[in-house]
């Protein structure tokens, strides 16, 4: 996902006196420095071994990944701030050249591809960016972000020495460098961009290039350098990272990464809060704790600039997914959800270590830590300087037990795998195993497609539907036929997902299974990634590969009849490949067909003529654009099909009430496209997980995360709801198009509002005694301080119930608490005295509030769930 990245040009160290001083760019690059300086007209970027220098001050930066396609602009304002307010000062994202020069020199900048317009509003937001060019970038994005046309220049392979390649890359990089220059967007330029990045992860592939490899990544680097953005280049997972680029970490855990010179600042340029999906998968998570843990321990451990992959991952609309099979969701399990809102307790928990974290940024980066064991797998790391500032890490690396330790003469409860801050070497104010803030409770919230017609059931089958049926098969005029298979992607070259393959052949009425009335098999075998399978117009059946094994063999029973006989196989790409060497030449479609049953033996078809047609026939026609959705083709039915394969369906729809993010329920239709007034909202496929695999009901979050510790829904639909984003909608007469390929009940599709419906909490006695959200660094006194709890409901909206409260040994996660034996009887009058009908309360753990002497000898706890509306 990320490239190298190295400052725009090399410059000579410069020292800087009380008058401005010019700098001479120069050819070659640097030999190691102790500090890369970039001088500007406004602002000024440096490093040295412990961090970036900004305007001559050390900046410990917190980053967070919000990708400006993955969103639409009405959203990115709320996004941003979202962010801002979770304790981020610089917002990163990659540049998406195949979202960008559709065709050699045609460039496309507009809606979602607004690249100018989010580095603005990340500017007025008062914030910092990482802009990680690549132009390769990864990120489970189709092709890995370089355009499809770019395989097909001649003498091209993608990253590696090869002259068209750097010349179309060289190209498209200095485009968008000019354009950020015009704009005047890098920092340089008193812009917001403070890093820029070149390549990506490609550390990770470059010993399959062999010294072809090498040159390029020597190459990218100069060829960055070149640029004169006038701030440090950064380059991801990249071994071999000449000066002064800096070389950084991508992965769930950093702390231990080391750059490659010590004269650099140590960078994490990804810190995975959660993964992707791909259809047919279950759902991953990664716990808040072990993000705070993973955070904490890289800072801890001489950190200086740490950035979230994701901190919202959004949507893939369209056809923009890749993988094969990532999922038109790429929520990540983020801070910040798919739709927009904050993930709680992950973007809560995060945000109170941010600030912690703050509190203690001038000791970190001013002083060189000192290392002490407290025991077999417990350490501290001390940063003191004289004068008096002190800031402790208390580590825990012990994944199963709970421990105390001794440091300054004082005991301190370590949970297993945690780390405790003290910002003044005295005061636990933060524990990355202790969850304090609230956890929400997010519904999907069913919706009529048309609320202006009602029923006891709350359907739409009062809606006017009009279809039109595809062709199964060549519809039209064939394209070409050629003995034996095409490649899929080389035929289509990504302008659809879809290719047919059709043949005929001649059945002797005397065959034993026409006899018998029995059935032929018919045998497949694909590259990948999906294929229909149509006998006399007929569908089969849907076979696929999935994310991890995108080829696949399969057999089926087939009915044929005496005479001439169809066979139509709808090939499929479901997003392409993403990374890994020489991923390009990677294909799809199928490579061997043959019918076993006759008498004469099994029929191979492989090598025999076939007839290709790319696309379908709606895709031709337009018909899901704003221009084709008044076609003739359209024929209006009072009751839509159900169970068609390859219809198209079209209704007209209202805005759903209210201001919530709106998703289509789509778990009664099959697979296939959906659009809403012409805007792709991308593939749906509510294919299940199965029922034998791994899942939990509740996450350890002790010891290394990996994506398989901590998955839900096995037996579920890998992805159900699809978002659908407000500012698509007009008031009334939006036009919702769906193509369906296996075939589904149209009527049962919903619009779904994401709600937030409550709030839970809950607390011990050994928490840390300080309120964070109001903490400053001079009033860390803990005898002045106690445990609070904080709900909150959402903006217009009040808590309207308690659901529980206890105060003593409650048990149980958020909707399922459990009242213990140990119970002040006074808990739910307190709470709702506090809390109800408010927006947002505190609920401080004190004499004052609750029976502190009840069960003296049980850590007593504060549990809470509370209704909004």
């Amino acid at each position: 996902m990320k490239t190298m990245s190295h400052f725009s040009s090399s410059f000579l160290f410069v020292f800087l006196v009380s008058t401005a001083i010019c700098i001479t760019a120069m050819s070659s690059l640097l030999a190691a420095v102790d500090a890369a300086n970039i001088t500007i007209n406004g602002n000024i970027v440096t490093y040295d071994r412990r961090s970036l220098i900004i305007n001559g001050q050390r900046k410990l930066l917190i980053s967070a990944s919000i990708h400006y396609p993955r969103s639409v602009p009405a959203m990115w304002p709320g996004l941003v701030q979202l962010a801002k307010e979770g304790g981020v000062d610089v917002i990163e994202t990659y540049v998406f050249w195949n979202g960008h020069e559709l065709s050699p020199d045609n460039y496309y900048f507009g809606g979602r591809y607004d690249l100018v317009k989010f580095c603005k509003i990340v500017q007025q937001a008062g914030m910092h960016m990482i802009l990680r060019i690549g132009p390769f970038v990864a990120a489970e994005w189709n092709y890995g972000g370089l355009p499809v046309w770019l395989h097909y220049v001649p003498g091209t392979t993608f990253r590696t020495d090869s002259e068209p390649f750097k010349h179309y890359m060289q190209k498209f990089m200095t485009y968008i460098v000019n354009l950020m220059k015009q704009e005047r967007l890098f920092a340089s330029q008193g812009g917001p961009i403070i890093l820029a990045q070149a390549k990506n992860e490609y550390g990770n592939y470059e010993t399959a290039y062999g010294e072809g490899g090498k040159r390029y990544a020597l190459w990218a680097a100069r060829m960055a350098l070149s640029q004169d953005t006038g701030v440090p280049w950064i380059m991801c997972q990249q071994y071999d990272a000449p000066d002064p680029v800096i070389d950084t970490c991508n992965s769930f855990y950093c702390d231990q990464f080391k750059p490659i010179s010590p004269n650099k600042p140590k960078i994490w340029t990804e810190n995975w809060p959660g993964w992707f999906k791909t259809f047919g998968a279950r759902d991953p998570h990664r716990p808040p704790e072990d993000v705070a843990y993973s955070v904490a321990r890289f800072f801890q451990k001489g950190g200086s600039v740490m950035n979230y992959y994701m901190y919202h991952g959004g949507t893939n609309f369209g056809r923009t997914a890749g993988g094969p099979f990532i999922t038109t969701s790429y929520d990540y399990d983020a801070p910040i959800d798919e739709y927009g809102l904050a993930r709680f307790p992950k973007w809560g928990h995060l945000k109170e270590l941010h600030k912690v974290i703050k509190l203690c940024e001038h000791a970190l980066l001013n002083n060189d830590p000192t290392l002490l064991s407290l025991g077999p797998l417990q350490e501290a790391d001390v940063y003191e300087d004289a004068s008096g500032a002190c800031v402790a890490f208390l580590s825990n690396m012990d994944d199963k037990d709970d421990k105390v330790v001794q440091f300054r003469n004082i005991s301190y409860q370590l949970p297993a795998w945690s780390v405790s801050i003290l910002p003044d070497c005295k005061n636990v104010v933060f524990n990355t195993a202790k969850v304090g803030c609230q956890t929400s409770i997010v519904n999907m919230e069913p919706l009529d497609l048309h609320p202006t017609v009602r029923s006891p059931k709350r359907d739409i089958k009062a809606l006017q539907w009009e279809v039109f049926k595809e062709t199964a098969g060549v519809w039209g005029v064939a394209d070409f036929t050629k003995n034996g298979f095409v490649d899929h992607i080389n035929t289509t070259k990504d302008t659809t997902d879809y290719l047919w393959y059709t043949i005929s052949i001649f059945v002797n009425e005397e065959e034993e299974f026409l006899q018998n009335k029995s059935s032929a098999m018919l045998f497949v075998e694909s590259k990948g990634h999906a294929m229909h399978v149509f006998i006399n117009h007929v569908l089969q059946g849907l076979v696929s590969g999935n994310g991890t094994v995108p080829h696949f063999k399969f057999g089926t029973p087939i009915v044929l009849k005496a005479g001439k006989n169809d066979i139509a196989l709808l090939s499929m790409t479901v997003g392409l490949q993403t990374a890994g060497s020489f991923y390009e030449w990677i294909g799809a479609g199928p490579t061997s067909v043959k019918v076993e049953g006759f008498k004469s033996g099994t029929v191979d078809l492989s090598a025999s003529t076939w007839t290709y047609k790319v696309g379908l026939h709606g895709e031709y026609l337009r018909i899901h654009e704003s221009g084709g959705l008044n076609n003739k083709i359209w024929a209006l039915t009072s009751e839509p099909p159900k169970q068609q394969p390859l219809t198209w369906y079209k209704a007209v729809v209202d805005a759903p009430p209210g201001d919530e993010p709106v998703a289509l329920d789509m778990i009664h239709m099959g697979k296939g496209l959906a659009w809403l007034n012409g805007q792709e909202i991308g593939r749906y496929w509510p294919r299940k997980s199965s029922k034998l695999e791994k899942c939990i009901t509740q996450c350890d979050y002790r010891g290394k995360f990996n994506p398989d510790k901590c998955d839900t829904g096995c037996g579920e639909p890998t992805q159900r709801w699809y978002h659908v984003p407000r500012s698509w909608f007009k008031p009334s007469g939006n036009i919702l198009v769906i193509f369906e390929e296996t075939g589904g009940d149209p009527s049962q599709i919903r619009f779904s509002r994401r709600k937030v419906s409550g709030a839970c909490g809950h607390l011990s006695e050994d928490h840390p005694s300080f309120d964070v959200e109001y903490l400053q660094g001079s009033e860390i006194k803990n005898d002045e301080n106690r445990a609070t709890l904080r709900l909150k409901c959402p903006t217009n909206t009040h808590m309207s119930a308690v659901k529980f409260a206890s105060f003593g040994n409650p048990t149980g996660t958020c909707g399922s608490y459990v009242q213990g034996d140990c119970h002040d009887p006074n808990s739910a009058a307190l709470v709702e005295k506090v809390c109800l009908n408010q927006n947002e309360c505190a609920l401080e753990m004190s004499s004052g509030n609750f029976n502190m002497q009840l069960c003296p000898s049980t850590v007593k706890k504060l549990a809470v769930e509370v209704n909004c509306s």
